[in-house]
């Protein structure tokens, strides 16, 4: 097996020690293998592993990946995520390339995701990110402007709102960073109470913990962890322009 292969099981074991911990089930949280910056060798190798959702930051050097990855004899047909913030200039490329977005923080992000989404595509999973701890320099929505976006964009044609999104403060102590992470337990369960019966079935996602902190979030109620350099290791340098 390779390191990257022996790192997601040591991830996955995290993940269910957390759930059994909270006394939840262990196929309630995903893993979504953050892949920025690490080439399709290692994506293929993750696979081949097991894993096949991925977390992607910079659009057009996963768009190369996309691409590159899809070229290859693999089991099974992978899942893509944009989890970096999310530019207008970039919408075109995500609704083309990728089947989740958890960044949407802004209503005319989503209309361009909706109008630019190829008829012939899956409708796009989309995220609501909330700045949650309102760090000033952090993306995201502010915690009470969430349930009218989630309004907003759950009519969008060729859109589906998932759920919400957040990052802690980097460096965050450990009662600041499972406070952040309750109170995103509390939005979520908040919005979903307010959405109507249709939305609400399918909006299931609390993407929230990394590699540092998923057994926090786990604790607290994500449902998707997003976990990068305990499996692939440290992160080379993006690109120029990526």
């Amino acid at each position: 097996m390779t390191t990257i292969g022996n790192n997601l099981q040591q991830v996955r074991a995290r993940i269910d020690a957390a759930c059994a911990q909270a006394g939840r089930g262990a196929g309630e949280v995903s893993l979504l293998a953050v892949s920025k910056t690490f080439g399709p060798e290692a994506v293929r190798d993750a696979a081949l592993a097991g894993q096949l959702a991925f977390g992607e930051n910079y659009v057009q050097e996963a768009v190369e990946k996309i691409a590159l990855v899809g070229a290859m004899e693999l089991p099974q047909r992978l899942q893509w995520h944009c989890i970096g913030p999310l530019q207008s200039n970039k919408t075109r490329l995500v609704a083309a390339h990728f089947d989740w977005v958890h960044t949407v923080d802004r209503l005319k992000i989503a209309e361009r995701l909706s109008e630019q989404r190829p008829d012939d595509r899956a409708p796009l999973q989309v995220c609501i990110q909330v700045n949650i701890d309102g760090g000033a320099t952090k993306s995201g929505v502010a915690p009470d402007e969430a349930l009218a976006l989630a309004r907003a964009i759950a009519v969008l044609p060729r859109l589906e709102l998932r759920g919400l999104m957040t990052i802690p403060d980097p460096g965050a102590a450990a009662d600041a960073l499972g406070a952040a992470h309750a109170e995103a337990r509390a939005l979520f369960e908040a919005v979903r109470a307010e959405l109507e019966p249709a939305w609400r079935a399918r909006f299931d996602t609390l993407s929230m913990g990394m590699s540092a902190d998923l057994e926090a979030a786990v604790l607290c109620g994500s449902t998707l962890v997003r976990v990068g350099s305990a499996i692939f290791g440290g992160r080379a340098r993006p690109a120029a322009g990526a």
